[in-house]
């Protein structure tokens, strides 16, 4: 088995796309759903990590500014490392998660060996 690393993104700024309180309640409950999943299928390498909404970006001449950067609305809103065959077996279990519901996305990347 290769692990692979997902990268959950979306947009967390824009107000008028948050999910109300009970919206938000239902989707944290399907993340814990696909995740317990995950682990009853040994797919999980590592425990999930959720991210703080702010961090910080060094730069090319190596100043730290406030991060995200200002000009893109999708953030990282957490990471997991997976159990797969193959980037097409990581993809289609990369497809079953909830962060599509929010009109989110996945990036995928193999663990270098």
């Amino acid at each position: 088995m290769n692990e692979f690393l997902l990268v959950f993104r979306r947009d967390y700024k824009t107000k008028e796309i948050q999910p109300s309180p009970e919206q938000l309640q239902a989707h944290l409950n399907r993340w814990r759903e696909w995740f317990a999943e995950l682990k009853k299928e040994d797919r999980l390498a590592r425990p999930p990590q959720p991210w703080e909404s702010k961090g910080k970006v060094l730069g090319h001449d190596k100043s730290v500014t406030d991060g995200p950067y200002a000009e893109i609305k999708e953030s990282i809103g957490g990471v997991t490392v997976i159990r797969a065959e193959s980037y097409e077996e990581a993809v289609k279990i990369a497809e079953t998660c909830p962060i599509f519901e929010l009109g989110g996305t996945v990036e995928i990347r193999m663990a270098a060996m």
